[in-house]
C-alpha cells in the first residue's frame, strides 16, 4: 500500500509541476491544488498507513491491542485541507478578476502591463 501511495504522490507532484510550468494562470492554480493534495498524501504515507484502527481509546479501557493511527498527522492534514481550500477560493477570485480586466489568463498579457 505504501508503494502505491508513493507512486500516486510522485504522479501528483509531476503533474502539478507540469501544470505550473505552463503559461496559463488557471493551469498554475490547478498545479498548486495538485501539489497540495500530493503533500497531504505524503504526510499520510510518512506517518504510516494504519487501516481500521482509529486513534480512540477502547470502551473497556486499558491499552490498545494494536498501534493506532497517528492523530497528529490526521490533524495536520485536516488543517492543510482547510487552508488549501481557502487559498484556492482566493485564487479563483483573483483569476476571475484578472480575466475580466485583461481579457486573458496568459502570463504574457500580464507582462504587457509593466510600466
Amino acid at each position: 500500500m505504501t508503494v502505491l501511495l508513493a507512486i500516486v504522490v510522485g504522479g501528483l507532484y509531476a503533474s502539478g509541476l507540469f501544470l505550473m510550468l505552463r503559461r496559463s494562470l488557471v493551469k498554475l492554480a490547478f498545479g498548486l491544488v495538485l501539489l497540495g493534495h500530493g503533500t497531504n498524501l505524503l504526510i499520510l504515507t510518512a506517518c504510516g498507513v494504519v487501516r481500521g484502527r482509529p486513534p480512540l481509546i477502547p470502551k473497556e479501557g486499558g491499552a490498545f491491542h494494536a498501534p493506532p493511527a497517528d492523530p497528529l498527522a490526521q490533524a495536520l492534514i485536516l488543517t492543510a485541507i482547510v487552508i488549501s481550500f481557502a487559498v484556492v477560493a482566493f485564487a479563483v477570485v483573483l483569476l476571475q478578476r484578472v480575466h475580466r480586466i485583461m481579457g486573458s489568463d496568459e502570463f504574457d498579457s500580464l507582462e504587457s502591463t509593466r510600466p
